[in-house]
């Protein structure tokens, strides 16, 4: 694959606008970078003309992009550079867009509390059609987590971690709004 791959350091431009499509949610926002630099003649820094580019993230990283920045935030996006050319009214415009895989606040203008979002069972949060069927996936997701003595799949104890990266600590604190999210196996 040859794609470009840039990081730009900037400001948010707009809000956050987040949208559910058929492949996953999909966030986009305005970014602004504007150059400074050292003007020699005048022993002061100048701002060059500002560039903004269109940032696009998906999935989960659009989710959390929602919940994350607000417009002015410094940031630093890095991801996949696309350059295309439309015709509006009669008149060819050049767009700039960035398909954002990481991205994360500028930490030189201030500071930032990481909270890790936890993942909750797809079958607790998928639409079915009927409210019986919603009532029967919610059964069964929670059917695992018996009080058996044994040592068996249904086996209460230790948390099987369905997150490897997180601590029995990490795990056992549930978000606002988890409450009902099994720990059991899938």
């Amino acid at each position: 694959m040859n794609d470009t791959v840039v990081t730009l350091v900037g400001n948010a431009a707009t809000g956050v606008d987040y949208r559910e499509t058929p492949t996953g949610g999909v966030a986009r926002f305005r970014f602004a970078v504007t150059p400074r630099r050292w003007d020699r003649r005048n022993s002061a820094w100048t701002d060059g003309s500002t560039s903004f580019y269109t940032v696009c993230a998906w999935r989960s990283l659009g989710a959390n992009l929602t919940a994350s920045v607000n417009v002015g935030d410094p940031l630093v996006v890095h991801g996949r550079l696309r350059v295309r050319d439309e015709t509006l009214d009669g008149q060819r415009r050049t767009f700039v867009d960035i398909d954002a895989v990481s991205i994360g606040h500028d930490l030189t203008w201030g500071t930032s509390a990481f909270k890790r979002v936890a993942r909750a069972n797809t079958a607790l949060t998928e639409r079915p059609v009927d409210m019986s069927a919603a009532a029967s996936a919610a059964n069964a997701a929670t059917a695992g987590n018996g009080s058996g003595s044994d040592a068996g799949p249904g086996a209460v104890g230790k948390p099987v971690h369905t997150q490897p990266w997180l601590s029995e600590q990490d795990e056992s604190a549930a978000p606002a709004g988890a409450a009902g999210v099994p720990t059991g196996p899938l």
